[in-house]
């Protein structure tokens, strides 16, 4: 008997569900699907011996037989009245997207997030706003050399729509909590399209969350557009459970003097792997992307990032950070591409690990790729222990061993907490630091899904 490859059953599936696939999406979706479907037969998963992808065993994530929902049932489950997890004072505008797709059966509480908007600001279904996402959806994302953006675009049948029109300032966050929820082993394919016009600001909060004991598979493609001037904030906090995995692409592109703040905090997983590829497209943008890593028992995650400067004038910075224990796994690949012409570039890449154990591994790999002479470039990784000397002058002022190991390890990635703007924010993930180090975080406070 032959077993099926991972990639052959996907094949087989969308060959045999594609006509229900569009019948429950939408004309911009179903427009790139089939050439998505014929890129991934061309590449099947990606294998440990390509350059970006051998840290982590794609086949094997692929390889159960998950349920998916192609025929877009509702899951019985009202998030407002069920998840009660908000960050204190920070007053946020607060969504839900429940497997991969946008909630908003509770009219009376989706009305008033939307009456609380800036006009002409968008928070929605991408089904629903197909109009206006014509010209964006599936730019960014090419399918043809990543097999994993290809499965998502052959599958994801709705997602998430943000749009923030020219010269609009939305001065709350827009808090968005993605909750996983399924009565079997489930696969979810999650869309994103951030829009962020000339001049506008936002600053966006998503959290995964895992309402269910079940083995949970999700792809995740985000593409964000950073117009003229515009200023974007994207914190990513991922608190699922050790039956999760997560495989999320996040393509950026800048134009001039535009801003991003990008950060990625995983505190609890199973598999998690992100990568990020970032275009720097107009003269003079910015960029800070960096990443706080806790893992333990056989958690494995892996970060894997690509900036390119095209244009001269453009300034990228980068810091992750990991703390690993037990039989945890962690991956860095973070790669600075300067093109000709990009003159007065100026990059800096930091990837900072601690093995809390003998068997932790962490495998790091940082890299320039510069063909411009005239350009301000570093790059730098290291993988340590905890400071015995520290361990010890702790220990001679009365502090117990495992208080002490803990304060090192928050200590250690406190760089990253503090890097984030939103002080309210900083204040919880201070919190959920401290608490995740104690082995005490398996959700967020008043959190009533996981219960």
């Amino acid at each position: 008997m032959i077993t099926p490859t991972p990639d052959k059953q996907y094949i087989d599936l969308y060959e045999q569900a594609r006509q229900m696939i569009c019948e429950h999406s939408c004309d911009v979706m179903n427009a790139v699907r089939d050439r998505a479907f014929e890129d991934f037969r061309r590449m099947g998963f990606p294998t440990r011996k390509q350059e970006r992808y051998k840290y982590t065993d794609f086949a094997k994530l692929f390889e159960p037989d998950y349920g998916l929902n192609l025929r877009r049932l509702n899951i019985p489950v009202n998030p407002y009245d069920a998840f009660k997890c908000d960050v204190p004072n920070l007053s946020t505008l607060l969504f839900f997207i429940v497997n991969d797709q946008f909630y908003h059966s509770n009219l009376d509480a989706h009305n008033l997030k939307l009456k609380a908007l800036p006009e002409g600001v968008v928070v929605g279904s991408l089904r629903e706003h197909a109009a206006m996402v014509k010209g964006f959806y599936g730019q960014l994302a090419s399918t043809d050399d990543d097999a994993v953006t290809a499965l998502n675009t052959m599958f994801a049948q709705d997602g998430l729509l943000v749009y923030v029109p020219k010269g609009v300032k939305v001065e709350k966050t827009i808090q968005v909590i993605n909750i996983l929820r399924s009565d079997v082993d489930f696969m979810v394919n999650r869309r994103v399209l951030i829009v962020a016009e000339e001049g506008s600001e936002a600053k966006l909060l998503f959290c995964d969350h895992a309402a269910d004991d079940k083995a949970f598979l999700t792809t995740q493609v985000i593409e964000a557009y950073v117009g003229l001037g515009a200023s974007l904030d994207l914190y990513c906090l991922e608190e699922t459970h050790a039956k999760n995995t997560r495989v999320s692409n996040l393509y950026v592109e800048q134009q001039a003097n535009s801003r991003l703040h990008h950060n990625v905090i995983t505190l609890h997983n199973g598999t998690t792997r992100n990568k990020l590829d970032l275009h720097f497209r107009g003269e003079g943008a910015e960029c800070w992307c960096n990443g706080c890593v806790i893992a333990d028992k056989s958690q494995h995650v892996d970060n894997n990032t690509l900036i390119t400067h095209h244009v001269p004038h453009c300034d990228s910075h980068e810091l992750y950070k990991y703390v690993l224990d037990n039989d945890a796994t962690g991956a860095f690949a973070g790669r600075v591409l300067v093109e000709h012409g990009a003159q007065k570039t100026s990059s800096e890449m930091r990837n900072q690990n601690l093995c809390a154990s003998r068997e932790a591994r962490m495998y790091t790999q940082p890299m320039l790729e510069i063909y411009a002479d005239d350009v301000k470039c570093s790059h730098g990784s290291t993988v340590g222990q905890l400071n015995d000397a520290a361990l010890f002058y702790m220990r001679q002022r009365g502090i117990s061993e495992r208080e002490a190991h803990l304060l090192l390890q928050q200590a250690f990635v406190t760089e990253v907490i503090d890097a984030i703007a939103l002080e309210p924010l900083r204040d919880r993930l201070r919190y959920l630091v401290d608490k995740r180090f104690r082995g005490e975080l398996s959700k967020c406070e008043g959190c009533k899904l996981c219960r």
